[in-house]
C-alpha cells in the first residue's frame, strides 16, 4: 500500500516511518522543508514530497492508497494555527483524498476529542479543532480509523498498549507506541471505520488491535 504520511517529520510521524521501513507498505512523507528529506528517507521514507497542508496537497498525494495524518500545529501556537493545521488542514486533506479515490484515511485524534468541553480549558481549543475534523472525517464517505491517544510522551515503547472504543480513565502512551498501532490499523480490517482511544500497556500491539 502506498501511504501518504502527513506530519511525516513530527515525533510521532519519524516513529511511523522507522515502523513501515520494514512493512510491506511505502511511505511518502510530506514536507514542507526539502531539506528535510534525506533525512527521512533514511528514516524508512520511500520518498518525500513537498506540500503544505495550509493549501492544495493533490499532487502530492496522487497514487497513493491511503493517508495518515499525524501533523499539528505544535503546542506553542495560538488557537488560530490550531484550527488551521489540525481542523481545516486535516480537512482539506480528507476532500482531496476523496475526490483523488483515496479510500482509507487514518487520524491521529486525542482522547476527549468526542467531548472537548469537558477537558481542560488550556486545550480546548485543540480538543475542539480535532472533534471538527473527526466528526469531518465521519462523514466524509472515506473509510477512516481515528486514533485517539492520551497524553503523549517520549518514553521508549512498549509494544503494549490498551485500546478501546471508550476509555474510562485518561493516561499517557509513548510515541513510538502510537506509531506501532497506527502501522497495525493499516492491516487490520476491523478498524475501519471505526474510532477508539488509546493507553500505554495492556496487550501486544497487533493482539490489541485486532480485539477491537
Amino acid at each position: 500500500m502506498h501511504v501518504l504520511i502527513a506530519g511525516a517529520n513530527g515525533q510521532i510521524g519519524r516513529h511511523l516511518l522507522a515502523e513501515m521501513a520494514d512493512s510491506a507498505h511505502e511511505a511518502r512523507a510530506l514536507i514542507r522543508d526539502p531539506d528535510q528529506g534525506p533525512e527521512l528517507q533514511q528514516l524508512g521514507a520511500t520518498e518525500t514530497v513537498v506540500g503544505d497542508l495550509e493549501k492544495d496537497c493533490s499532487e502530492a498525494m496522487k497514487g497513493c492508497d491511503a493517508v495518515i495524518f499525524t501533523a499539528g500545529s505544535g503546542p506553542h501556537t495560538g488557537p488560530e494555527k490550531t484550527v488551521d493545521v489540525d481542523q481545516n488542514g486535516a480537512i482539506r486533506l480528507m476532500d482531496t483524498a476523496k475526490a483523488l479515490g483515496v479510500r482509507r484515511f487514518v487520524m491521529v485524534s486525542s482522547m476527549r476529542a468526542e467531548e472537548p468541553e469537558k477537558g481542560p480549558e488550556k486545550i480546548r481549543h485543540y480538543l475542539r479543532a480535532k472533534h471538527a475534523a473527526d466528526e469531518h472525517l465521519r462523514a466524509s464517505g472515506l473509510s477512516y480509523t481515528i486514533v485517539r491517544p492520551g497524553k503523549l510522551t517520549n518514553a521508549p515503547g512498549t509494544g503494549r498498549v490498551e485500546v478501546s472504543e471508550k476509555l474510562d480513565r485518561f493516561g499517557e502512551i509513548p510515541r513510538q507506541d502510537v506509531a506501532k498501532v497506527l502501522l497495525a490499523v493499516l492491516d487490520s480490517d476491523n478498524t475501519e471505520n471505526r474510532s477508539f482511544d488509546l493507553l500505554a500497556n495492556g496487550e501486544p500491539v497487533q493482539e490489541a488491535v485486532s480485539k477491537l
